[in-house]
């Protein structure tokens, strides 16, 4: 890595040298998460810079916790993934996912809204499981933000392949889900629940869709942290 140096010969500063710099661990999370392609991972870090975002993966490939990797099937195309060291970091940044769910207040958590990354985790992490066996289509509208971010859709496949669109994908919708961003987030998150928000929830369309929501909605992976101190 570019920074200085702490100079020690302690495995935890040598690691820091490493992993510390901004983004990086969570750059880390989207690789975790299995994200590989460029500009996926722009999605799932948006504010990151594209130049800096180059600039991480290069050095996490010189540290050896990267390996950039040309497609054969796509002439000019190349994925991004973890090496066995890379790997190895999984209960790292769970570890520290877990631990900002337990101990950092939710207030400040909230203060951070981004709708794209909301809905991009939501698409990664929604379980499919619950949903009818044919193509699925849930509509959220989120009456605060302003027209050009307020409509997505989830597109969720037979096969529970899920896509998310901002434009319309031009599919009958079977649910359309109208909240804030703010309610939206919390329930991601793991701070509240479909239920105790209904009052701040408008639910339209397929009964058996929308009672299921909490279950198939994509929660955060650390959503259980809040779960388990609240037990």
């Amino acid at each position: 890595m570019t920074q200085p140096g702490y100079k020690q010969f302690c495995p935890l500063a040598m690691a820091a040298e490493q992993l510390c710099t901004r983004w990086t661990m969570v750059l880390l999370r989207e690789l975790v998460a299995g994200t590989t392609r460029f500009n996926d991972l722009r999605r799932g870090v948006p504010k990151m810079s594209p130049t800096l975002l180059s600039q991480r993966l290069k050095e996490l490939a010189a540290a050896g916790i990267v390996e950039r990797r040309m497609l054969k099937a796509e002439k000019g195309v190349y994925e991004y993934h973890l090496t066995d060291a890379g790997r190895d970091l999984r209960s790292v940044v769970e570890a520290m996912g877990f631990w900002g769910q337990k101990w950092v207040e939710a207030r400040l958590s909230l203060q951070n809204l981004d709708v794209s990354l909301l809905m991009w985790d939501m698409r990664r992490n929604l379980n499919p499981s619950p949903l009818p066996a044919r193509r699925t289509v849930i509509q959220f509208i989120y009456v605060d933000l302003p027209a050009s971010k307020r409509v997505w859709w989830l597109v969720v496949e037979a096969d529970g392949c899920v896509d998310l669109c901002w434009s319309d994908p031009g599919f009958e919708v079977d649910l359309y889900v109208s909240t804030d961003l703010c309610t939206m987030t919390a329930i991601w998150m793991g701070l509240t629940t479909v239920e105790k928000e209904g009052r701040k929830i408008e639910l339209s369309g397929t009964r058996g869709i929308a009672r299921s929501m909490q279950t198939w909605l994509g929660l955060s992976p650390f959503a259980v942290e809040r779960k388990r101190a609240a037990a």
